[in-house]
């Protein structure tokens, strides 16, 4: 299946000299570093002694004799200074939930952060007042469930991957909370039902990593922590707190159902620009989704006609002289639950690439120290990318695909893992199959290795392959990624291969390029500022790469140079210079580039953010360089706690010896009202408008394309699964001949029940 050259076998010999490595002895440096903080402190929780309401007010009896956990310890930009102000942390539990409180003292409850927002809105999210904890259930220090509560009462959860350094917050989950601020500060309380944890189906007492955080931001952002943190450990389930006392605990209800009906209705102008708004017809589609906790660590999911529409529009992105296809993120439930069981460092599994699914059954949990992870779906369409070295395409088949996924991972001495992956599409006349090896190998406490082999192969109908240049028949490809990389306190470096074949294809992830050797190499060395100065950190970071296609071209090739500043008022600043030279349809171009990026937050319910870039591009439309300017400015200002108004502009514009190609402008607004945590009203607006010189193109094209999207949504949401989303959008297009003409727009219904049985 592989070839194995002199490259993959000095890579086998990296692996096999880690797993050596692994249980060597630390240097004596590193030991010493074991003292440079106190350790983290467990703690013992008992059974409930009352029933609790969620309410923020601790006034049960449950709440009286459990142990506190304090955060004495200031993070950031502190390093394990004392907490500026105090936190206590309460925790319980009884046979169907735990119980978190947190009483937040404030000397100054007047200037709390809080504002209300859409759950999961990070971006808001993290400007306010907020706690957030961390159970690592396993105590694998591998992987966390977080969830976080602002000071009025916002979730946000997401799953913690100490593999690749993640918080994912589209991860879901259905738990109880309540906040509320108090002449002290404020109080948050939480419900988190077993059910919506995995946890070791065992009878024995179990012990849980446990760490808590507490955002206190002011003139500084600063961050609380239960434990001291190692800045030269870059593990960070490695260091939470231990919370032991854990037993008897039952799923509850094993079994959750949650019917969805959708209804749209799409009027589309029969004849554009002049024709008349032709009305389409009503579609009413029942769903149903189902989740079955077959044990404490092991749960089932199915979906039948599921609804796997996207009820808010994504992000604005611009589509012009680009030559690969642009990602863009998964924001659907079932996709989204069990989302980091099927990561690994090649994007192996991408679920957009499931258009319209009959049904899908999913498959995930933890047994000992091994984690799995099995779905399959049924899809409508088969979409596909076509990618190479020096562009991508992409087309969409009118077929149905049979699809699937097949993850495990295992975990080896303290916090490395193996794994195994496939991937396989099937429909008629075409297959994709891909399978490989991966691993995370925990070196040090500061150094990791990454490592993933891969291997495809792929049959598409004689007519696609004909139409985009593919092989005819079933070809093979080959793939591999190694990366080294140490984090630590004061200095950062790492090393990247990545090898991917001309004929390797995964049409379940998303991999818009292929057939390049690429290899990677940067220093970071950081300094860390005082706090209350006006530098609290700095990161200096020169990074060198080239890539190379298999015929030994050079197709790329960076020297970049990064400064990365944080400092007062939440702030972040970026200038990067690089130097590139880029090989396109036959010539290899030198290009110097500039770019400058700052984001502040002078108030808490205002922060702006403005990037700007200059320098040398191509024009891949015509093959030639290039003067490339792009500005990007936009803010976010949250008015009276409900109101909150987003604004996003770029403007880029491409010259030729100060002669216009193009000009672009890009407009994102969005407006939101939110009248509680549960309810809310949001409108959006994205307007595109491109103007070319078309006398300074070879081929023709359009003088002028206008694009302006709307939408407005209804969303009442009592938890990710029970919600009402009443909404409407359309679509307008125009030119230099049309003025902007809506061309079809779409009614939606959507509302869905959880039920526990």
């Amino acid at each position: 299946m592989f070839n194995i050259s002199l490259k993959t076998k000095a890579f086998l010999f990296i692996v096999l000299a880690g797993f050596i490595f692994l249980n060597s002895p630390l240097p004596a440096q590193e030991k010493a570093g074991e003292k440079k903080v106190p350790p983290a402190k467990s703690y013992t929780v008992s059974s409930a002694l009352s029933p609790i309401k969620i309410d923020a007010v601790l006034d049960e009896e449950a709440w009286k004799n459990v142990e506190i956990i304090d955060l004495p310890y200031e993070e950031y930009p502190g390093d394990n200074t004392p907490a500026l102000v105090k936190t206590e942390c309460l925790i319980t539990f009884d046979s169907a939930k735990l119980y978190i409180a947190l009483r937040c003292f404030d000397p100054e409850p007047g200037k709390i952060r809080s504002h209300l927002m859409d759950r999961d809105d990070t971006a808001g999210f993290v400007e306010d007042d907020f706690v957030a904890v961390t159970i690592d259930t396993f105590n694998d220090q591998r992987r966390g469930f977080e969830f976080a509560l602002n000071a009025v009462g916002v979730q946000a959860d997401a799953l913690a991957s100490e593999l690749d350094a993640s918080q994912d917050w589209t991860w879901d989950s259905i738990w109880d909370s309540a906040a509320k601020i108090t002449d002290f500060g404020y109080v948050v309380e939480m419900a988190i039902p077993f059910t919506q944890l995995r946890f070791p189906h065992t009878r024995d007492k179990q012990t849980w990593g446990f760490n808590i955080e507490r955002s206190y931001p002011r003139d500084t952002g600063r961050l609380m922590i239960s434990h001291a943190v190692d800045r030269d450990i870059v593990c960070s389930l490695c260091q939470a707190n231990k919370i032991t006392g854990f037993e008897n605990m039952t799923q509850g209800h094993s079994l959750e159902l949650a019917p969805t009906l959708t209804a749209s209705k799409t009027d589309q102008r029969e004849d554009f620009p002049a024709g008349k708004m032709k009305a389409g017809k009503i579609e009413v589609e029942p769903g149903l989704n189902a989740r079955w906790g077959i044990s404490p660590n092991l749960t089932l999911n199915a979906t039948v006609n599921p609804d796997f529409s996207q009820v808010e529009a994504d992000a604005l992105q611009l589509e012009v002289n680009t030559r690969f296809a642009l990602e863009y993120p998964e924001k659907r439930p079932f996709f989204l639950e069990g989302k980091d069981f099927f990561y690994t460092p090649l994007e192996t599994v991408f679920t957009r690439t499931v258009y319209n699914p009959l049904w899908g059954v999913k498959l995930m949990g933890k047994i000992g120290k091994s984690a799995i992870g099995i779905f399959s779906t049924q899809d409508r369409y088969n979409s596909l990318l076509f990618p190479s070295n020096q562009g991508s395409a992409e087309t969409a088949l009118d077929k149905d695909t049979f699809s699937g996924v097949v993850r495990y991972r295992g975990d080896i001495g303290k916090g490395s893992t193996l794994g195994f992956l496939y991937t396989g599409r099937m429909g008629t006349g075409y297959h994709n199959h891909v399978v490989g090896v991966d691993g995370f190998l925990r070196l040090t406490r500061a150094k990791d290795i990454n490592f993933q082999m891969l291997h495809s192969s792929t049959d598409y109908p004689d007519n696609v392959a004909t139409e985009f240049g593919q092989k005819q028949g079933n070809f093979d490809g080959n793939a591999l990624y190694a990366k080294f990389s140490h984090a630590s306190h004061w200095f950062n470096y790492g090393l990247t291969y990545e090898d991917l074949g001309t004929n390797f294809r995964t049409d379940y992830g998303f991999m818009p390029r292929v057939d390049t050797r690429r290899i990677n190499a940067f220093i970071e060395p950081v300094y860390w500022g005082k706090p209350g100065s006006w530098v609290e950190k700095m990161n200096f970071n020169i990074q060198g790469e080239r890539i190379t296609d298999h015929n030994g071209l050079l197709t790329d090739q960076d020297l970049v140079f990064t400064i990365i500043y944080q400092g007062p008022l939440q702030s972040i600043g970026n200038l990067i210079a690089k130097i590139r030279k880029e090989y396109y349809n036959g010539v290899t171009y030198d290009l110097t580039k500039y770019l400058a990026a700052f984001r502040m937050t002078p108030v808490g319910a205002f922060n702006f953010i403005i990037t700007a870039r200059i320098g040398d591009a191509i024009d891949y439309d015509n093959s030639r360089k290039a003067d490339s300017l792009m500005l990007k400015p936009g803010f976010e200002w949250r008015i009276g706690g409900h109101l909150n108004v987003t604004v996003n502009h770029i403007y880029e514009k491409l010259t030729l010896r100060n002669e216009k190609i193009y000009t672009a402008n890009l407009l994102e607004a969005r407006l939101g009202y939110h009248f509680n945590t549960r309810l809310f009203l949001r409108a959006i607006i994205q307007y595109t408008d491109i103007s070319r010189n078309t006398a300074l193109y070879l081929m023709p094209v359009d003088a002028r394309e206008k694009y302006l999207f709307t939408q407005f949504l209804f969303s009442y949401k009592i938890n990710p699964q029970t919600v009402l989303f009443l909404g409407y959008s359309d679509n307008h297009f125009g030119s230099d001949e049309i003025p902007v003409t809506r061309n079809d727009r779409t009614f939606f219904l959507k509302i869905g029940y959880a039920l526990g049985l």
